[in-house]
């Protein structure tokens, strides 16, 4: 399985406003900056994440986008379902109706392993926790 842009660039918008947390509302503009993401591709992330609560905007001069709940509360797995859909490996593993053969097939059972171990991972994986193995990971390359 590979993870669409929508899904990488889902993620680091998430971050980037993780690592800003409680210092207001950013600009779009920058975190597009930042993360070297054009600003129209993000505006197109911003409504999906905007509708499930997990960003929230704010208008006027001093407005922007800010998380919608605490980084320890976001987990990669939530912001990937928003933006990805599913994070099945195979579709039949979510619905075994698309497949006559889901009942005997060893193979969906292994899809549907991998599967969980991948979304546990995920939803282990939380905005809080990537914020300071973010700021560990330049610290080291600061020492070097």
């Amino acid at each position: 399985m590979k993870l669409s842009t929508r899904g990488r660039y889902g993620v680091r918008l998430m971050l980037d406003l993780a690592l800003h947390y409680g210092n207001g509302p950013i600009f779009l503009k920058d975190i597009a900056g930042r993360q070297g993401i054009s600003e129209k591709y993000l505006g197109q992330l911003i409504n999906p994440l905007k509708t499930t609560g997990l960003i929230n905007s704010q208008r006027g001069a001093h407005g922007g986008y800010l998380l919608g709940k605490a980084p320890e509360t976001i987990s990669l797995k939530e912001i990937l379902q928003v933006l990805e859909g599913s994070l099945c490996l195979v579709d039949c593993v979510d619905n075994p109706s698309l497949c006559e053969r889901a009942a005997s097939c060893i193979s969906r059972d292994i899809w549907g392993e991998a599967s969980k171990g991948m979304q546990q991972t995920l939803e282990n994986t939380t905005l809080a926790e990537m914020v300071v193995r973010q700021q560990e990971k330049r610290c080291d390359e600061a020492g070097k």
